[in-house]
């Protein structure tokens, strides 16, 4: 009996980690996929994979969306073969640990244009043809680190933050329209954010590390119960709470400088 689909899902970085995870729960669930990321050999693989297992359909747009009109692209592809999207997953992202003073600016910049400026570009275009339909739902991953000042990843928690406010807000803004947002921030995770980030060795990264399958799952069920938040993992969630009751914004950032801190 051929499986029901549901619509469309629309997954960044798709190809590996947390984004390769919400792809394979959403084609668990009888999506379809649309499946956005930079290695187009990898994104090939998971649509032979993911067609053959799962009988869904799977379309692969190849780019860097931190590129000035690749958003917009990828939009305009899903328009183009009039694919009937019904999830976005902005999960494109990366980080860069080391001190501003000893950043590269080019870097930087790239970062926040993948963490922000894309996640918002897309989120701006897709959303709303989900309110002309009357359904949809979006799913945007922060972090823990969007709750507090983080030394050594100042760009990044704060390019996290931005994500935690905008899409919060847009929840909000989305009441009565069959439309929701959801915001997913994991603490850190078994994917290739340390290596890329350079932060083996920083204080963040010791210890044990939620899977990434978890983290996805939690998103997926966050998403679909129309929450406008989760945070996996008990620690986590009671990390991020404290900052927000936490009186003394000095205080919030001693600890956070304490815990980021390269080990030696």
């Amino acid at each position: 009996m051929a499986k029901q689909i549901k619509g469309t899902a629309v997954v960044t970085g798709a190809s590996g980690g947390i984004g390769y995870e919400l792809a394979k729960v959403c084609a668990q669930n009888g999506y379809d996929l649309v499946l956005a990321a930079r290695s187009e050999e990898k994104l090939n693989a998971l649509k032979k994979d993911f067609e053959a297992q799962y009988m869904i359909k799977v379309q692969v747009f190849t780019a860097d969306l931190s590129e000035m009109g690749q958003p917009a692209a990828l939009y305009k592809f899903c328009h183009v073969h009039h694919i009937p999207v019904e999830v976005l997953i902005n999960n494109a992202g990366y980080g860069d640990y080391q001190p501003v003073a000893k950043a590269d600016a080019d870097v930087l910049s790239n970062m926040l244009d993948l963490n922000v400026i894309a996640l918002t570009e897309l989120t701006t275009l897709f959303v709303k043809d989900m309110v002309k339909q009357r359904s949809g739902k979006i799913l945007n991953i922060g972090s823990t680190a969007a709750y507090q000042p983080v030394p050594r990843l100042a760009a990044y928690a704060a390019s996290k933050a931005y994500v935690v406010s905008f899409t919060e807000a847009l929840h909000a803004e989305l009441k009565g329209t069959g439309v929701t947002a959801t915001v997913l921030s994991p603490g850190v995770t078994e994917t290739g954010f340390v290596d890329r980030a350079g932060m083996a060795n920083a204080g963040l990264a010791q210890g044990a590390q939620a899977s990434a399958a978890a983290v996805a799952k939690a998103g997926y069920a966050a998403m679909q119960k129309g929450s406008f938040y989760v945070i996996p993992g008990v620690i986590n969630k009671l990390l991020a709470f404290s900052t927000r009751i936490t009186p003394s914004r000095r205080l919030v950032l001693a600890i956070s400088a304490l815990v980021s801190k390269e080990k030696k």
